[in-house]
């Protein structure tokens, strides 16, 4: 009888478990990413619908911080520092709250995105960055509250925050001239000491011509004298020589890997070359 009884709460127990209820959410959330310029923004929100309410200066009262959406906090993510109203803005992610009036919204990013709706204890230091903003009316009904970036240019942008028949665009300015001159400079001056790096060993990973691999190595640890060769690299140095047969030289490049990779305190690159010289010191 009681392997029954056990055998019947089981079942149920598994049931129950199994047959998850799914409806639709009443604000869906919604996230997207856009490129301006050569920065990267990522948009995540939730949508309510107006559902014959009226919205602003009713729903969402005039004049009273609003969380500008539902559920959750809205957030956008900028790749990079972008200026809005004259303005700097670090990168980073961003709750975004309105304070909405009939004739301006007052719009806030926020660094503290982990709310549901406001912040319980508003905290001022907590602000990036504040703007104003004159709201337009539209000639026609956007029934689900909508966050989009429009008028993409490779310098600028607008966050488009509308919902009714209210639209409020905030323009922000992305770096990209910045970028793309750093982006040249670094091309046109050559490749770095890590380019060197990678491609010694993609060569020494691959079986390719250890010669050119060791020649590449040989450049990125002189462009990291100065500052100090970091030990992974005369790692691959050393194991470089090994493979084209030369173990005194690998060992001598080993011995200074060892030195440094016990000067981080990095105890596997200090067994590795330990090994390693122990094995090409056999005879």
């Amino acid at each position: 009888m009681k392997k029954i009884v056990f055998a019947a709460l089981f079942l149920v127990t598994s049931i129950s478990m199994e047959a998850q209820v799914k409806t639709p959410a009443p604000s869906p959330r919604a996230n997207f990413e856009q490129v301006v310029g050569l920065t990267n923004v990522e948009i995540d929100y939730s949508r309510p619908s107006a559902k014959g309410r009226t919205i602003f200066g009713d729903l969402v009262p005039f004049g009273k911080l609003w969380r500008t959406g539902a559920n959750q906090n809205s957030m956008i993510t900028f790749g990079d520092d972008v200026v809005i109203g004259g303005t700097t803005l670090k990168k980073g992610k961003y709750a975004i709250f309105v304070t909405p009036k009939a004739d301006n919204w007052e719009v806030v990013f926020y660094t503290d995105t982990e709310n549901w709706g406001t912040p319980q204890n508003w905290d001022e230091a907590k602000v990036a960055l504040k703007t104003n903003v004159k709201p337009e009316m539209q000639n026609r009904h956007i029934e689900t509250f909508t966050i989009a970036l429009n008028n993409v240019d490779n310098d600028f942008a607008h966050l488009e925050i509308s919902w009714e028949k209210t639209l409020a665009a905030i323009k922000f300015e992305v770096p990209t001239k910045k970028l793309a001159m750093d982006n040249i400079t670094k091309a046109l001056s050559g490749p770095a000491a890590s380019d060197y790096f990678s491609a010694a060993q993609y060569y020494f990973q691959s079986n390719g011509d250890m010669k050119t691999a060791l020649d590449y190595m040989n450049k990125a640890t002189e462009m990291t004298a100065a500052k100090g060769t970091p030990f992974w690299y005369n790692r691959l140095k050393s194991q470089i020589q090994a493979k084209l047969g030369d173990k005194k030289g690998a060992i001598e490049t080993a011995k200074v890997s060892l030195d440094a990779a016990e000067k981080a305190g990095n105890a596997d690159y200090v067994k590795m070359n330990k090994d390693s010289i122990a094995e090409w010191s056999k005879k």
